[in-house]
């Protein structure tokens, strides 16, 4: 899959700034940036871990893929897994799974292990030799929360995002609004409906009656919103 570079094949894909990324995942957009973007240490250029899916001019942008697969390079990093192994194990995973982002798709769950452990045959480092060597490493850092709330396709490739634990009321859906966080059933963007609870003096019942949704759909926006700028 090329990068999207042009107005007309931006749907489906999701547009995202690192600071909305960090947002969402919460993962601090240094870091997104570093792993998607590349670096410069030393005088030394080092690339980022992937192509990002966007292609738009000079300025950094993520996709929805991007979106899901950082979450899985910040389960490595906090595992200690060193960013030469992650970029060794996504290019492997890349071709024996025919994904663009293997991480994320659902194989990685089963057949991950095994890819870290030729990574460690090949790089020597010793930062994964949990990962290669014992099952039940593997799976406390790719864990079922990491996968849980993704849709899939029948291909594997992820399709959207419910990124509230054992809900499906906000999604992620990159041919929705940008791939922004909606309430799922009305489509309307989440921070519509917490800024117009604001306004309303945080009157739930009168927001519903506005957007004409529940007022259950309204509180759960408000959560959401809150929980992810804390």
């Amino acid at each position: 899959m090329a990068p999207a570079s042009s107005p007309g094949r931006l749907f489906g894909v999701g547009i995202y700034t690192p600071a909305e990324a960090a947002l969402y995942t919460g993962i601090p957009s240094q870091h997104i940036r570093r792993w998607v973007f590349g670096y410069r240490c030393a005088g030394v250029t080092h690339p980022g871990l992937w192509a990002p899916e966007l292609s738009l001019g000079q300025s950094p942008l993520l996709g929805f893929h991007d979106l899901l697969e950082i979450r899985f390079v910040h389960a490595f990093r906090k595992h200690g897994v060193s960013l030469q192994a992650i970029r060794a194990a996504s290019r492997q995973a890349t071709a024996l799974f025919d994904q663009q982002y293997p991480f994320t798709c659902k194989r990685f769950q089963t057949d991950g292990r095994s890819i870290f452990a030729t990574v460690l045959n090949e790089t020597g480092d010793d930062s994964i030799l949990d990962l290669a060597r014992r099952q039940y490493a593997f799976r406390q850092v790719i864990g079922p929360s990491l996968y849980e709330g993704i849709d899939y396709t029948g291909e594997g490739q992820a399709e959207r995002w419910y990124p509230v634990r054992r809900s499906k009321a906000i999604v992620l859906d990159p041919s929705r609004n940008f791939g922004k966080p909606v309430l799922s059933e009305a489509g309307i963007d989440t921070s519509a409906i917490y800024q117009a609870y604001l306004a309303e003096g945080q009157n739930a019942s009168r927001v519903a009656a506005v957007y004409e949704v529940a007022p259950a759909a309204v509180e759960a926006a408000v959560s959401y919103e809150q929980r992810i700028a804390a």
